[in-house]
């Protein structure tokens, strides 16, 4: 690939493992370097909040670049780069960076492969917009498409919201005005679950543009837009309360927030929280121990959990 003959046009991974310390200093050295998308490789999750996702030590920071690009000369870079790093950081030695091919493939499409129609729940379906579905009984069908957002509502995070939501939708919904607060909305698909459930009103923020824009979307897809309102509205600024507060955000933002997410139910209403890896569970119950909060259900699917609280009256 990198010698002297015809290149023919596709993609390069290049592949580098450095210390944690300097993993986010490295990848914005290769955006520079290369102009395209760089990733740090964490664990599989569903969720918005991406900065506290994990403390491992080592990283994989990748970057792409087009084949037909001076490879071996931004491989020189990065080993100079990292050859200076080694000099700052104490028993890092470096390792040369792993480079592949990639084959040609639209990259924006090719995870739609995985993902098929799934019943979450007893009556709700996720259906991706470009499969078909016959809805059965009182099915309740969600088309949904995620976009660059996260959430398909398949991952075990998302899974458990919606599991959770179905149930107090049906609880609550009947005869009232029922209220939902989706906070970290990513593609909109547990507060559009609640409008489709019953919810008079659902509130989705996320402080991702991006998410704002594909929760509209899916949302109008879905023919709730009226029953929505979507923005990049910071917690602390919503006004009101809410019968139903759903957050799939993970277990550190979840406590920092404890106190404006607890605010934001009704009394007696129940706040639903997730994106918490097993591991961070009891992180998460001492953050949230000294607020007026009765603990209605804790449930476990993989290595995540789902929390679920009802507001004690005032």
């Amino acid at each position: 690939m990198r010698g002297g003959g015809m290149i023919e046009t596709g993609w390069v991974e290049i592949a580098c493992v450095i210390p944690e310390a300097f993993a986010e200093e490295f990848a914005d050295f290769l955006l520079e370097v290369t102009g395209n998308g760089v990733s740090i490789e964490n664990r599989k999750v569903d969720t918005f909040n991406v900065d506290d996702i994990s403390r491992e030590s080592i990283k994989n920071v990748k970057a792409y670049l087009e084949s037909d690009k001076d490879i071996d000369g931004l491989l020189k870079e990065i080993n100079r780069y990292l050859s200076e790093k080694s000099k700052e950081c104490q028993g890092f030695i470096p390792v040369a960076p792993d480079v592949t091919t990639l084959k040609e493939e639209d990259w924006a499409n090719s995870w739609k492969v995985n993902f098929k129609p799934a019943r979450i729940g007893n009556r709700l379906v996720i259906k991706p917009s470009w499969e078909d579905y016959s809805a059965t009984g009182d099915d309740v069908i969600l088309e949904l498409d995620p976009g660059m957002a996260f959430g398909t509502g398949t991952h075990s995070t998302t899974r458990l919201c919606l599991e959770a939501v179905e149930r107090y939708c049906s609880e609550e919904a009947p005869g009232r005005d029922l209220r939902v607060l989706d906070v970290g909305c990513g593609s909109g698909v547990l507060g559009i679950a609640a409008a489709l459930l019953g919810g008079a009103k659902v509130v989705a923020v996320d402080i991702d543009p991006l998410a704002v824009t594909v929760t509209m979307e899916n949302a109008a897809a879905n023919r709730v837009s009226s029953l929505m309102d979507v923005s990049a509205t910071p917690l602390e600024e919503i006004g009101g309360s809410f019968s139903i507060v759903v957050a799939n955000i993970l277990a550190e933002a979840l406590v920092a927030m404890a106190s404006d997410l607890t605010a934001r139910v009704a009394a007696g209403g129940v706040l639903i929280l997730s994106g918490i890896l097993t591991e961070r569970e009891k992180f998460v119950l001492d953050g949230f121990a000294a607020l007026p909060l009765e603990l209605l259900e804790l449930n476990h699917h993989e290595e995540w959990c789902c929390i679920v609280y009802r507001k004690q009256a005032a």
